[in-house]
């Protein structure tokens, strides 16, 4: 039997979501961590790692390729040589822990979709920064503008997918017009709160006038909260290149939001060890928070990581392993130390949608769980390690997601939660299928699954053998067919047109080298 006819042959339940209009039924918004965070070191061991962070900063350093980040240094008393090499006082990075914000608002084209990013907010973002995509429907291939825009739909129509992220990244525009073509997708195909990359003054400039043209915002109304916000990766080890380090100035200039996000892969970039790996991405993330508060005072900063180790027989990155839930959990307690909501990161190293994909993602996700991460970016979709987005892989994964989210509805108690009814009207080895606590519930009571069937096995022969990969197929291929434009799409579209012409006629805005 073929894809498409075991497609066709789904259960009544799958066909009666796409009769009722789509997948997504629910409301995943403003989600709050439903569980206490978890310790994986003693509160003087992780005062430690921040102290032993604070001295390479002092003693060792951090290079930063930027002159002007040298320069903002130099001027706040920082040891600048010649070598590039900029030497942190504590005093420095003390002052800059008092003045980051503690909460921030991310604003968004429907303000129902806006999001207060602070600690005990549980944020999910798609797997991002992929150069390829794949699905079992037109294979493994180079990420274009046509799978950017269909993975920004498959992320807006899933209320569960927070913040947006650059899942696909659209090779056949040119660099110096990729900006355009990727900001105008997302004000145009999703309402959330939205990502750029920080690829230069120029291009970072022209992002932040494209969204206030786009949405028809004052200038006050721009520095209102963060209506974008950039991840930031250092270099590790101890390596700020010049266009992270302009990034973190351009988006602080302009009140938007950074995302610090040293990418510490232990063995590697990193030292072997756990705590030492920590001690690692805490110094380069001070150091960008600092700079970040030196540029301008209260501007929105995010802590942040994304710590797993190596396979040391290759080298190739690992997630969803024990030192990656390690590292999740002691950044967790880090952020806390220093009271700045953070972002973790789940992902996984497998090159298809199956048992190792799924499984190393879940285990990322639990991680970033008990260690009440604000955002978890690579929530979904990512694989190879980042270098494809599966689409199947991301309907799998909104699954977990899903039931993530569903986590944060408190049990219903009382007369009606207890059941003393029902208890009391069924008689011993009796069921509870017809009851009237049961009957009154049944439609509500429990999650209703986006992917997973739940069938026995002679009803799964029935409906063709149809495997979850597969079922993912007909779910992304309906949730695209049925793909609704959000309210002002249309003059959002026709804002940005001259604009975008006009800048395209002047040769673009050539990314920072």
């Amino acid at each position: 039997m073929s894809l498409e006819e075991k497609t066709a042959r789904r259960g009544r339940r799958s066909r009666d979501k796409v009769a009722s209009g789509g997948y997504d039924t629910k409301t995943y918004r403003q989600l709050k961590h439903p569980y206490e965070p978890q310790k994986v070191f003693s509160d003087d061991e992780v005062q430690a790692i921040h102290d032993t962070a604070l001295k390479v900063l002092e003693e060792l350093g951090i290079k930063m390729l930027l002159e002007e980040a040298r320069s903002i240094f130099q001027t706040a008393g920082a040891r600048v040589h010649d070598d590039e090499m900029v030497f942190i006082g504590r005093d420095i990075i003390e002052s800059a822990l008092k003045t980051a914000p503690k909460s921030i608002r991310m604003r968004a084209a429907n303000p129902e979709r806006e999001q207060d990013y602070a600690l005990g907010t549980m944020l999910f973002a798609p797997g991002a920064g992929c150069p390829n995509v794949t699905d079992l429907v037109r294979g493994r291939r180079p990420g274009d503008l046509e799978s950017y825009e269909e993975t920004l739909k498959l992320q807006q129509a899933f209320d569960v997918m927070h913040v947006l992220g650059p899942s696909s990244e659209p090779q056949d525009v040119p660099i110096q017009d990729r900006h355009y073509a990727q900001m105008r997708a997302q004000m145009i195909y999703c309402d959330k709160p939205m990502f750029a990359y920080s690829r230069g003054q120029a291009q970072v400039d022209q992002i932040f006038e494209m969204i206030q043209l786009g949405l028809n915002l004052s200038s006050d109304e721009f520095a209102n909260g963060s209506w974008a916000f950039t991840i930031i990766n250092t270099n590790s080890p101890r390596l700020i290149d010049r266009p992270m380090a302009q990034g973190v100035i351009d988006f602080a200039r302009a009140k938007q939001m950074s995302i610090i996000t040293p990418f510490c892969l232990s063995g590697a970039m990193a030292p072997i060890t756990v705590a030492g790996a920590l001690v690692l991405q805490h110094a380069e993330a001070l150091a960008c928070i600092a700079l970040s508060q030196l540029t301008k005072e209260g501007a929105p900063v995010s802590y942040g990581g994304f710590a797993s180790n190596v396979y040391m027989k290759s080298g190739a990155p690992a997630f969803g392993t024990p030192e990656h839930i390690k590292l999740e959990i002691g950044s967790g307690q880090l952020a806390r130390l220093i009271s700045l909501p953070w972002r973790s990161a789940a992902g996984s190293a497998g090159v298809a949608n199956d048992m190792q994909s799924a499984g190393e993602n879940h285990m990322g996700l639990w991680g970033a769980l008990m260690a009440n991460a604000t955002v978890t970016v690579h929530a979904a979709g990512w694989l190879e390690g980042g270098l494809t987005f599966g689409y199947e892989k991301y309907i799998n994964d909104m699954e977990a997601l899903q039931t993530i989210a569903e986590l944060c509805k408190k049990p219903e108690t009382g007369f009606g939660g207890m059941a003393w009814e029902a208890l009391a009207e069924v008689e011993p080895g009796g069921h509870f299928f017809g009851a009237a606590h049961t009957m009154e519930r049944y439609q509500t009571a429990f999650y209703e699954p986006l992917v997973a069937d739940l069938n026995n096995h002679g009803n799964w022969i029935e409906g063709g053998s149809v495997t979850s990969d597969q079922r993912a197929t007909k779910v992304w291929q309906d949730t695209l067919a049925n793909f609704q434009l959000p309210v002002n799409s249309g003059d959002i579209k026709e804002r940005l047109a001259p604009y975008i012409s006009t800048k395209k006629a002047e040769g673009g805005a050539a990314p920072l080298d």
